[in-house]
């Protein structure tokens, strides 16, 4: 009767550790399943998504500099003055009355040339006090030749609109492979704790194995009451690690909801199972390879290398500020007025008969005589040229530093895990001996601990080195930007 208590208390102790409230849905999800939910869920990304479509709309929003501008005006004035004599009654000024209607429309822009331009028309008609009408139609141009001819403020504000859309876009790729690598490395970790669960549940029925077999050793008096106690230590200490392992599991599970929900309510009750095993794949590494796909394909070097770009248009336009303002203008048009024409159908007329022509040419010349707000700009310009090529070169010297870094753990990393199995093997025979010889009385209660001990350790340690060695071939693929080429994703931006 004794002994069979004692059975139910040992059962009892890994009952209520590995025992559930109620079973969850369990959702069976692989690596690419979870990256592809990620992809369409994940809140970060979400909201990254603006940011192309905010700089889309900056950008023609900024072409709308070259849109035509149409302009209507009509007005009618009218004006009274009373009749009144002079200051020595000799002269009498009759009443004059003024009845004028005026209309007037123009068409203006500026071509992507810097050519000004503007189409217009206006007809007047006066009581003065017969009728009078004029008017006239024609077009006004100015074209720089100096100061903005290759390049004005709207030429810049696109060029530097189309590399902020750019850069945008380049911004949503780096956040996409950020997520895709941390859906990977949580994917590892929450197969590494699983693993970790199941080895320390192992740990546990092995030490409740042993204390069932020192209860009987003890009750025979073939073992120490010590032997005893000790196996009972290891119980409860065995017990202490499975539940912190099952606490390591259940943040596991809620690092990589997080990452592929939009609505953790939703998913939260949700038991995701991983359907692939941490393996050791072997692959060659070759520093300078991963230094061609850094330099080629990390969004933050390209980015760099557009913001020194646009900073290269900001020079060349501060250049061409320092130049006089030269335009050279000319005008066409044709009038209609004067003696005969007392209404706007008389006016239409010598429109149509065009015999009332003119035209104009000439250049205007602007030279300021210090300029030294344009020449400090130009040179300011420069400076900050100058500073990002620095800042690039920077960049790019961490870039290779990293990749050097992340291939050298990458190594060790896939090194560990040779080493860290064969310790697991050896750490089981060991243990299988010392279990034969503590049976045959010839070790003790201690040492078999010891080595259970050992053997969970080593079983740590390799699940470890196997998530290590996965996650680094993450690291490396996000460090050389060649994450989404890896994982077969192709990112198009609408």
């Amino acid at each position: 009767m004794k002994k069979l208590s004692l059975i139910l208390v040992i059962f009892s102790m890994i009952g209520t550790v590995m025992a559930q409230p109620e079973a969850p849905p369990v959702r069976a999800m692989s690596l690419v399943d979870c990256v592809q939910t990620a992809l369409e869920h994940n809140l970060d990304l979400q909201i990254e998504r603006f940011n192309p479509q905010f700089s889309k709309l900056t950008l023609q929003g900024v072409y709308g500099r070259w849109d035509p501008t149409f302009n209507i005006s009509g007005r009618h004035d009218y004006s009274e003055s009373s009749g009144r004599y002079s200051e020595d009654l000799t002269n009498f000024t009759p009443a004059i009355v003024s009845d004028r209607n005026s209309f007037g429309s123009s068409l203006g822009g500026v071509l992507p040339w810097g050519l000004d331009y503007t189409l217009y028309g206006n007809l007047s008609e006066a009581q003065l006090p017969s009728v009078q009408s004029g008017g006239k139609v024609g077009f006004d141009l100015s074209q720089p030749l100096l100061k903005d001819f290759w390049i004005d403020q709207t030429r810049l504000n696109i060029a530097v609109s189309k590399l902020g859309l750019q850069q945008s876009e380049l911004g949503l790729r780096s956040r996409i492979m950020a997520i895709v690598t941390e859906v990977e490395k949580a994917y590892y970790e929450l197969i590494a704790a699983r693993e970790s669960v199941r080895v320390q549940e192992k740990a546990l029925e092995l030490a409740a194995q042993l204390l069932s077999e020192n209860k009987k050793r003890v009750e025979v008096g073939t073992l120490a009451p010590l032997d005893e106690k000790q196996a009972e230590s290891q119980v409860a200490g065995r017990r202490t690690i499975l539940l912190s392992a099952q606490q390591t599991l259940a943040s596991a599970q809620n690092a990589l909801k997080f990452l592929i929900s939009d609505n953790y309510r939703e998913i939260h009750g949700t038991d995701i199972m991983p359907t692939e095993a941490l393996v050791a794949a072997e692959q060659p590494f070759n520093v300078q390879e991963s230094w061609q796909r850094g330099l080629a394909q990390r969004p933050d070097f390209l980015q760099a290398k557009l913001e020194l770009e646009r900073q290269g248009y900001q020079v060349r336009f501060d250049h061409n500020q320092l130049f006089p303002q030269l335009n050279l203008v000319g005008g066409y048009g044709h009038t209609a007025g004067g003696a005969g024409v007392n209404d706007f159908s008389d006016s239409f007329d010598e429109f149509r008969r065009g015999n009332q022509p003119g035209h104009y040419y000439g250049a205007s010349l602007s030279i300021p005589l210090s300029n030294r707000s344009a020449r400090n700009a130009y040179r300011s310009a420069k400076l900050e040229r100058d500073r990002l090529t620095l800042e690039l070169r920077k960049l790019e010297q961490t870039i290779l530093t990293t990749l050097d870094n992340t291939v050298i753990a990458a190594r060790t990393s896939f090194d560990r895990v040779d080493s860290t199995k064969q310790a697991r093997i050896y750490a089981r025979a060991a243990l299988d001996a010392e279990e034969k010889k503590l049976q045959n009385g010839k070790s003790t209660s201690f040492q078999v601990l010891q080595l259970q001990r050992d053997l969970a350790t080593a079983a740590e340690a390799e699940i470890r080195a196997l998530a290590d060695y996965n996650k680094a071939l993450a690291d490396l693929a996000q460090s050389e930007g060649s994450t989404l080429e890896r994982r077969k994703i192709d990112v198009e931006v609408k």
